[in-house]
C-alpha cells in the first residue's frame, strides 16, 4: 500500500493498517514506495521476508497498470501458502475487468476471499464467478466535527484530484452558471494537481468568475476540516467512481452533498435523502439542485444528518467487527484446508 506522503492523499489502506495496529494487531505494510517498479521490488521481498509469519495477506486490487503488481504479489503469496484477502478499488475496475476477463480471473482466482468497498464492484466481480463482501471505506468520525447545516449559504466545496476523471471544469462551468442566479456563491476547489490545475485556473479566468474561486492546493487534515467547516454545500462532480471517501468525509462534517450520479456513488447515496444526484457532466442538472438546496432549507437539514448518519456507517467502530469476521473466516478456511490435506 502506498504511505503518508506530503502533498498526498493517505490511501485506504494506510488507514486501515494504522486503526489495525491501534487495535493491537501486528501489521507489516508494503509499500510506501511512489515508484512503480521499486514499489513491485520492496513488495516482493517483504512478502518473501514475511513469509512464514504473515497469517493474511491483504492486496488492494486496483486494475490498470497496477494489475501487473497486484498480480505478481498474489502469485507469490499463493506459491508460499499465505491465505488472500484481495480488496477491490476504483471506479474503473470494472472496465479494466472486462477487457481482461482471463486475466480477472487468474489474479481473482487466488483470494481466499474478496472485499469490496461498495456493492458497486461487489456486482462487478458476479459475472467472472466471485463474490464480494461488502465492507465499507472507513474513517475516524472523531476527526470530522459535525455542523447542521439547514439555512444554507451559496458557499461550495470541491476536493478531488485536478485530473480529468474528477472533472474539475465541471464544477468551475457550474458556478459560472450559478453565479448569474446568485452573485455571491463562491467555491474553493482543493486537491492534488494531477495535471489540470492550471488549466482549472485559467478557466476561471476565461469565465470571469476567478475572484469567487478559492484554490488551496493539497489539505492537509486540519486544513481540510477548516474549509469544510467554512462550506455549506459540497459538490462532486466525478465521471469515474467507486465509494468516494471524500464524500462521506463531507457527509460526517454534515455538508449536503450534490453529486454525479457515476459509479458507486449510486449505491453510496440515495438521491433527497443523503445527497441530491444530477446525471454525468450536467452542469445545468447540478446548478437546479444547488438553487433547489438554497431554497429548501427543511431539504438541506435532512441531508445534513442524514449524511452524517451515513458516515457513521463507515466509523472505525462498524467497520472493524466486519474485518474480524472476514479474518475469521479465512482462519477457518485454512483449518479447513489443512484437515483436508491430512
Amino acid at each position: 500500500m502506498v504511505g503518508m506522503h506530503p502533498g498526498r492523499v493517505t490511501s485506504q489502506a494506510q488507514i486501515l493498517a494504522s486503526f489495525f495496529s491501534s487495535a493491537g494487531y501486528p501489521v507489516e505494510r508494503a509499500s510506501s514506495v511512489l515508484n512503480r517498479y521499486l514499489r513491485l521490488l520492496d513488495i516482493v521481498r517483504t512478502i518473501v521476508r514475511l513469509r512464514n509469519r504473515t497469517d493474511i495477506l491483504i492486496l488492494e486490487i486496483y486494475g490498470g497498470p497496477s494489475f501487473v503488481v497486484e498480480d505478481i504479489a498474489g502469485r507469490l503469496a499463493q506459491l508460499f501458502g499465505i491465505p488472500i484477502i484481495m480488496w477491490l478499488h476504483g471506479g474503473a475496475l470494472p472496465q479494466f475487468m472486462k477487457r481482461f476477463p482471463n486475466w480477472t480471473r487468474r489474479v481473482l482466482g487466488r483470494a481466499s476471499l474478496l472485499v469490496a468497498p461498495s456493492q458497486y464492484l461487489a456486482h462487478a466481480v458476479v459475472p467472472y464467478g466471485f463474490e464480494a463482501t461488502v465492507i465499507p471505506n472507513t474513517i475516524d468520525l472523531s476527526d470530522y466535527p459535525f455542523r447542521q447545516r439547514a439555512e444554507i449559504t451559496p458557499r461550495l466545496f470541491w476536493m478531488r484530484s485536478f485530473h480529468q476523471i474528477w472533472n474539475p471544469f465541471m464544477a468551475l462551468r457550474v458556478l459560472a452558471r450559478l453565479r448569474q442566479f446568485v452573485p455571491e456563491a463562491s467555491l474553493v476547489m482543493a486537491g492534488p494537481d494531477k495535471g489540470l490545475a492550471t488549466r482549472s485556473r485559467e478557466m476561471a479566468h476565461e469565465l470571469g468568475i476567478h475572484n469567487a474561486v478559492t484554490f488551496p492546493g493539497f489539505l492537509d487534515s486540519t486544513q481540510k476540516i477548516h474549509q469544510g467547516n467554512a462550506a455549506d454545500i459540497y459538490i462532486n462532480t466525478n465521471r469515474v467512481d467507486n465509494m468516494p471517501l471524500a464524500v462521506v468525509e463531507a457527509c460526517a462534517m454534515g455538508l449536503p452533498v450534490i453529486t454525479t450520479a457515476v459509479g458507486g456513488i449510486k449505491d453510496l447515496l440515495k438521491d433527497g435523502e443523503t445527497g441530491l444526484l444530477v446525471p454525468d457532466n450536467d452542469d445545468e442538472a447540478m446548478v437546479q439542485a444547488i438553487k433547489r438546496l438554497l431554497g429548501d432549507p427543511t431539504l438541506a437539514g435532512q441531508l445534513s444528518i442524514n449524511g452524517r448518519r451515513l458516515a457513521e456507517r463507515s466509523s472505525w467502530e462498524e467497520v472493524r467487527p466486519q474485518w474480524e469476521r472476514m479474518f475469521a473466516k479465512v482462519d477457518r478456511m485454512n483449518w479447513s484446508r489443512k484437515d483436508t490435506d491430512l
